[in-house]
């Protein structure tokens, strides 16, 4: 009744509404859900993140450097691996980022709102 009520003002045919109905509230739905959640379109996730500090002590120019810098290699659920450097105040960054998010995450779970009462 919900669905041929706003379905007239949508412009369906009337001869479509029993089925649209039944997807919508039938035993179709559970169909629809599970072939939508099987064919979406998904980015790759992160398998893995490598990284390592490298310091060059010195070049060809230079006698002395010392200078670090961080590569990292990532590896995505595609198959797909990336190597890139990443200057050192990002990875700082970086770190700091991730322990924050870390930290709110255990504030998060210390809140007795998640928590589940016998």
């Amino acid at each position: 009744a919900v669905v041929s009520t706003q379905s007239t003002g949508i412009r369906i045919p009337s001869e479509l509404i029993p089925d649209l109905s039944s997807i919508i509230f039938g035993e179709r739905r559970q169909q629809l859900d599970a072939n939508t959640l099987n064919n979406r379109n998904t980015l790759p996730k992160l398998d893995t993140l490598r990284w390592r500090v490298d310091v060059a002590i010195s070049t060809s120019v230079l006698n002395r450097v010392l200078e670090p810098s961080i590569t990292m290699e990532t590896k995505l659920s595609n198959g797909c691996i990336q190597q890139f450097e990443v200057p050192v105040s990002k990875f700082h960054q970086l770190r700091y980022n991730v322990a924050y998010v870390l930290k709110e995450i255990e504030d998060v779970e210390k809140r007795n709102i998640l928590k589940i009462q016998d």
